[in-house]
């Protein structure tokens, strides 16, 4: 009995001693955490969908047939277009046979409808579990938001579920942004409500005259922004709207690229005013209208170096490179990609991107501070790539 009870041993101190001998990581959580589920949309994407749409129709009542017996007739007042009479039913159900409450609204009325529909934030679908599962993808991220994103400029292209939620990754005027889903879908139903706002403004249907460009681009060289903003503040909204449609796509060249540098002259002056985020869209708006036409380098340019400005050096590179790609002028788009490199410790690419500046003929003024803190950076390494190529000095 002595020697047993020499020999036992409590349970408490044994799952003390346990403890103590536990290796660091293993007294921690030792389940490593989930690999994130990643999905390509490419499957789902709706891109295009309304313009093969408007391609195919060849008269309202052609609309009409494809839409089908929900949206019936309008009634169209071409003085006061807002008065014109939309018909349609709600409720309906055509495989069941059910005709639905036939209703009658303005124009106007029937936007306001539409818009309270779009904005409404329903349950959406449990994350999916398998890549493979697309009708569960679509639940998760909402039809909806699928229709209406490619209105708006954005191209999705991955959507990743992980422990912290799910994140949806797409372009947007050719810059790759990552969103958490629930961001993405408010910023998709912002987009719904300013667009009726813009619509609800008649007055500044006809304000764009092209030939404030020039009076703003002599005012932006004499650095008055607040006289840019009054010239062309009144432009975004409607613009917005004109180029979604067909006079809007029809557009010439010439025309625009006049726009485009108004709007890239408007971002700027916003941002110098210190509204980032609304300088930010104007800036994207005229990306839309610039296309790969004259006016692009520039404006890509303006994008990157504001972002830049704002402590954004990663998303700054996109834009950035983008211009540089465009022909955009070589002096200034190296030494801001250099910048920006550098910023985010990116430095073999900073060393080039010096390199491209100097050789584009950037005065060495304007590089001698991120020359420097390269060479602290790269420290060695650099002198003796220097030595290999038989270079005295960075900036020579």
């Amino acid at each position: 009995m002595g020697e047993e009870r020499r020999g036992h041993v409590p349970v408490e101190t044994e799952l003390k001693r346990s403890w103590r001998r536990a290796p660091p990581h293993e007294s921690m959580n030792s389940a490593l955490m989930p690999a994130p589920l990643v999905v390509s949309l490419e499957a789902i994407r709706t891109d295009g969908w309304f313009e093969r749409i408007g391609e195919g129709i060849g008269s309202f009542q052609a609309l009409c047939d494809i839409v089908g017996p929900r949206f019936t007739s309008l009634t169209v007042d071409r003085r006061t277009p807002d008065n014109t009479l939309v018909e349609f039913a709600v409720g309906a159900d055509e495989d069941a046979g059910i005709a639905g409450e036939p209703q009658r609204l303005t124009l106007s009325e029937f936007r306001q409808r539409l818009v309270n529909a779009l904005v409404i934030d329903e349950p959406h679908g449990i994350a999916p579990k398998r890549t493979t599962d697309l009708e569960a993808v679509q639940l998760h991220i909402g039809v909806r938001y699928l229709l209406l994103a490619p209105l708006y400029g954005y191209a999705l292209r991955e959507l990743r579920v992980g422990p912290d939620g799910s994140n949806i990754i797409l372009s947007h005027d050719g810059i790759e942004e990552t969103y958490l889903l629930p961001a993405f879908r408010a910023r998709i139903r912002t987009h719904v409500r300013e667009e009726l706002e813009r619509v609800q403004r008649p007055a500044a249907r006809s304000a764009i005259d092209l030939a404030r460009v020039v009076e703003a681009e002599t005012a932006a060289k004499r650095g008055d922004s607040l006289k840019v903003l009054d010239l062309l503040g009144s432009w975004p909204a409607p613009l917005a709207i004109f180029l979604r449609t067909p006079e809007g796509q029809l557009l010439n060249p010439e025309s625009r690229a006049t726009i485009a540098r108004g709007l890239g002259l408007l971002g700027s002056a916003c941002i110098s005013l210190g509204e980032h985020g609304k300088g930010e869209e104007v800036l994207r708006l005229g990306i839309q209208y610039a296309g790969d036409g004259v006016a692009a380098p520039e404006l890509f340019l303006r994008l990157g170096e504001a972002m830049l400005d704002d402590g954004r050096a990663g998303e700054s590179i996109g834009p950035l490179r983008r211009a540089a790609n465009l022909g955009t002028v070589p002096a200034r788009v190296w030494s801001l990609l250099a910048e920006a490199f550098l910023s985010r410790g990116r430095n073999l690419a900073a060393l080039g991107a010096v390199l491209e500046a100097q050789a584009s003929g950037t005065p060495v003024a304007e590089l001698e501070g991120t020359v420097e803190r390269l060479k602290e950076a790269l420290g060695a390494p650099l002198d003796t790539w220097q030595r290999a190529v038989g270079r005295t000095a960075l900036l020579e």
